[in-house]
C-alpha cells in the first residue's frame, strides 16, 4: 500500500513562504536553498517585506541577528533544524541532512517557547490509528535497521556485556544544552547520581560522534573514566547500546528520544522535546508540558507530523517511510563499502560502474587475478570483490560475489548497457543451487517491519509499469489461441544452467520436453535476446518444429500477460510470470524453485525442503520472494543523481525512461562487438 504524503502544518501553524535572513552561509548552501523551496519557501537575503518571515538556523551563533531582525520589523522568526534522522555522517563532514524542520513557532530543543514539535505533541489528537500504525513500524524499522540521526556506527560492532548504566554526552556549547541551562557541572552531577543510584553496575559513558572524531569536544574526558566508568568512543549501534542498558541518563540527547523507543525512561536533566510527557523521569519538569502520552504518539509528532522529508533521488518531498527507505539505501551501502574492496574478475566495460556502486566510500582497487586480489584484500583490511562466476574452483578466499540483479536496465548487458541492480553475496550466489545463497537466508527468514507491505506496494507498482529485468520494449505479439506455454530460451553456457540443471540442460531438450508433456497446448519459444544477436551459444533451428511460434525480438512484459504457464531451465521468466500469477515449470533449479510455488521437476536441493533436523522447511510465500529477491537482496544505483537508491526509485527511472545512455566508448565497443560476435567466446574470457 503506497503511503500518502505526510500532511503540512495547519494554517496557524505554517510559517511564511518568503523568508528573510542576514546568513550568509544561507547564500552558499544551494543544497538548503533547494531543499526549502521544494517545502515551499523562497530565502532571500536583507530586509524581510510585508508577510514575509525572517529565518535564522536553529539557535546558531549568528541567530541573533535574525531575531534581532524579526524583533525591529514585526516579521514571524521561523527557525530551521534537521530532522531527527539526517544522514550518514554529521554535517560538519558534509552530508546534506535527508529532512528539515521548518519552525515557526520555536525550535524543539529550547523549552522557553512552543515548538512546532510541542505543537503537535500537545494539541494534536495523536488517535489516528492510521498514524499510529506507522509510528510503531517506524520504530521498529529504524531498531531493525540500526538508524539514528548518523549513522557511521558499525552494527557489527560486539556491544559491551550487558548490565550497565549508559550516560550519555553530547558537545560541549551544543545549542540542545545551552537551552536546558546546563553546564559542565550539570554533567557532573548527573554522572554522580548515575553511580549513586547504581552502586554496583558499570557506568558506560557514550561519547558523541563529533566528540570522537574530534571535531568538537565533549562534557566527559579519560579524567571521568576512573573505576567502573569507562568512556565508549568506539561506534557501537546506539540501538544496541540501549539494548544492554538497565538505565539511561542524558541532559538532551536524541539518543534520549531513542531510549524511549527501546522500552527505557531515561533520566533527563535537561529539557529537550521528548521530556514531561511521562516517558521520562525528569529532574527538573519543563514547563507547560503534563500531558501523558505513548512512545508511538511521541513519534507521530517528532518524525511524521513536523519535519518535511526531501528525497534526493527523484528532488520532491516524500513520506516518513521514502525517506527512511532511501537512508536505508545509502547506509546499507556505507556499510558494507566502508572499509573498501580489491575487485576481480571484472570485464573492463564494467569498471567504471562498478566504481560507481562500491567505490564512493574509499576508491575501488581492481586486480585481474582473483589470487592476488584475495592477498591484496587481506593485506589491507578490505574486502574481496568477486564477479560471480570468476572463482577458480576450491577458491578459499571470503568473497562477495557480484552478480546482475533481477532489475537490471533497459537494454542488454551484451549491447554494454550499465546495470542499475547489482547483487553481493557472501555465501554462494544465487542461482548455484550446489550451495546455499544470501538470497536463500533472506527467503528463509521473514521481511523486516514494514516489509510485507512495501513488497506488495513495489509489485503492484512493476506490473502496472510492465516491468522486467532487461525492458526492451516493443509491441504485443499476435499469438495463436489455445492453452499458451512459454517456452523461454537461455545461452547455454549460462552458469546457472550448468550449474543447475542435470538431465535437461539444453533449449532444445527443453522445448522438448514441454511439447512431450503438454501435447494439446500452444507452445511458444521465446529465444534469448543475446542468442538473437549472436553473441551468446544457443541458437535452435529447430524450434519451429516444435512450438506452435518462435517469437523473435518480442518483449516479455507484453508477451507474459498473455500466456497461461512459463516451462524453463532456470530463466529469471518463470521468476516474472511467478509474480504475475502464472503456472510455473521448471527443469533445473532457478531461486526461486523448490519453496512449493512453482512445479518442479529438477533435482532440488535438499535444504530448501527440510532443515538439518529433518522437519519441513517453512514455505515463504509469494511476497517474501519479492521482498527478498527485489529488496533484501540487491543495490540499486540511481544513475540521475548518483547515490544508492532504494527499489522504488529505479522503478521510476525505467518506467519514467530518465535513464542516461551507456556512452559513446560502450556504443561504439557493442558496434565492435556485434560485428565480432563470432568470436564471441575471446572478450567473454
Amino acid at each position: 500500500m503506497a503511503i500518502e504524503r505526510d500532511p503540512r502544518p495547519s494554517a496557524a501553524v505554517a510559517a511564511p513562504r518568503r523568508l528573510a535572513h542576514l546568513n550568509l552561509s544561507f547564500l552558499t548552501d544551494r543544497r538548503l536553498r533547494h531543499m526549502l523551496a521544494l517545502i515551499g519557501h523562497r530565502l532571500s537575503l536583507g530586509l524581510p517585506r510585508p508577510g514575509d518571515g525572517v529565518a535564522v538556523w536553529g539557535a546558531s551563533p549568528v541567530a541573533w541577528r535574525g531575531q534581532a531582525l524579526a524583533a525591529r520589523s514585526g516579521a514571524p522568526l521561523v527557525r530551521l533544524e534537521d530532522a531527527f534522522l539526517r544522514s550518514i555522517r554529521p554535517g560538519r563532514l558534509g552530508d546534506a541532512p535527508l529532512g528539515l524542520i521548518v519552525d515557526p513557532l520555536g525550535v524543539h530543543f529550547d523549552p522557553a517557547a512552543p515548538s512546532l514539535v510541542e505543537h503537535f505533541l500537545t494539541h494534536d489528537p495523536l488517535d489516528n490509528s492510521h498514524l499510529l500504525a506507522r509510528s510503531r513500524v517506524g520504530i521498529d524499522r529504524l531498531k531493525t535497521l540500526n538508524l539514528s540521526k548518523y549513522n557511521i556506527h558499525d552494527p557489527d560492532l560486539p556491544p559491551p556485556p550487558p548490565g550497565y548504566v549508559l550516560v550519555i554526552d553530547q558537545v560541549a556549547g551544543d545549542a540542545s544544552v545551552r537551552a536546558s541551562a546546563a553546564t559542565q557541572a550539570t554533567f557532573d552531577e548527573m554522572l554522580a547520581v548515575a553511580q549513586e543510584d547504581h552502586p554496583r553496575a558499570p557506568i558506560l559513558i557514550k561519547t558523541h560522534p563529533e566528540t570522537a572524531r574530534g571535531l568538537r569536544p565533549g562534557h566527559y574526558g579519560p579524567r571521568h573514566a576512573q573505576g567502573r566508568v569507562q568512556l565508549v568512543t568506539a561506534p557501537h549501534s546506539p540501538w544496541a547500546l540501549l539494548d544492554g542498558a538497565i538505565a539511561v541518563y542524558t541532559v538532551s540527547s536524541q539518543l534520549g528520544f531513542e531510549a524511549i523507543l527501546a522500552g527505557h525512561r531515561p533520566q533527563v536533566w535537561g529539557h529537550p522535546f521528548y521530556a514531561g510527557w511521562g516517558l521520562t523521569a525528569d529532574r527538573t519538569p519543563p514547563p507547560r508540558r503534563g500531558r501523558k502520552l505513548t512512545p508511538a504518539q511521541l513519534f507521530a509528532a517528532a518524525m511524521i507530523l513536523a519535519p518535511s522529508w526531501i528525497d534526493p533521488c527523484r528532488d520532491r518531498l516524500c513520506s516518513f517511510e521514502e525517506a527512511v527507505d532511501q537512508l536505508e539505501a545509502e547506509v546499507c551501502a556505507f556499510r558494507q563499502d566502508r572499509r573498501g574492496h580489491v575487485a576481480a574478475g571484472v570485464r573492463a566495460w564494467k569498471r567504471s560502474h562498478l566504481r560507481a556502486f562500491f567505490g564512493t566510500v574509499k576508491p575501488l582497487i581492481f586486480k585481474s587475478d582473483p589470487t592476488e586480489a584475495a592477498a591484496l584484500a587481506a593485506a589491507r583490511g578490505r574486502s574481496l570483490l568477486l564477479w560471480a562466476g570468476k572463482e577458480p574452483p576450491g577458491f578459499p578466499a571470503p568473497a562477495l560475489r557480484i552478480e546482475d540483479g533481477f532489475l537490471r536496465s533497459r537494454g542488454l548487458g551484451a549491447d554494454l548497457i550499465p546495470p542499475l541492480s547489482l547483487v553481493t553475496d557472501d555465501l554462494g550466489i544465487y542461482y548455484d543451487p550446489s550451495r546455499p545463497s544470501r538470497l536463500e537466508s533472506l527467503l528463509l527468514t521473514p521481511p523486516p517491519p514494514g516489509g510485507r507491505a512495501r513488497a506488495e506496494a513495489l509489485l503492484d507498482r512493476l506490473i502496472a509499469a510492465a516491468l522486467t529485468k532487461y525492458n526492451l520494449g516493443g509491441v504485443p505479439p499476435a499469438l495463436p489461441e489455445g492453452r499458451r506455454i512459454l517456452v523461454p530460451g537461455q545461452v547455454e553456457d549460462d552458469a546457472s544452467i550448468r550449474l543447475g540443471c542435470v538431465d535437461i540442460a539444453t533449449n532444445l531438450a527443453l522445448l522438448q520436453a514441454a511439447r512431450a508433456a503438454n501435447p494439446d497446448a500452444v507452445i511458444l519459444y521465446k529465444p534469448h535476446p543475446d542468442v538473437e544477436a549472436g553473441l551468446r551459444p544457443g541458437a535452435l533451428p529447430q524450434a519451429e518444429t516444435l512450438a506452435d511460434a518462435v517469437l523473435i525480438r518480442a518483449d516479455m512484459a507484453t508477451l507474459l500477460p498473455q500466456i497461461d504457464e512459463v516451462w524453463t531451465l532456470t530463466s529469471l521468466t518463470g521468476f516474472e510470470a511467478l509474480i504475475r500469477g502464472k503456472q510455473v515449470t521448471t527443469l533445473g533449479v532457478p531461486f526461486y524453485a523448490g519453496w512449493g510455488l512453482t512445479r518442479d521437476l529438477g533435482a532440488v536441493p535438499q535444504r530448501r525442503l527440510r532443515r538439518p533436523d529433518g522437519s519441513l522447511q517453512p514455505r515463504p510465500d509469494l511476497i517474501r520472494l519479492v521482498h527478498a529477491a527485489l529488496i533484501g537482496y540487491p543495490r540499486y544505483h540511481d544513475p540521475v543523481s548518483g547515490r544508492p537508491c532504494p527499489p522504488e526509485v529505479i522503478l521510476d527511472r525505467l518506467a519514467g525512461g530518465a535513464i542516461p545512455g551507456p556512452g559513446p566508448g560502450n556504443r561504439l565497443l557493442a558496434r565492435l562487438q556485434g560485428r565480432l560476435r563470432r568470436h564471441a567466446r575471446l572478450w567473454r574470457e
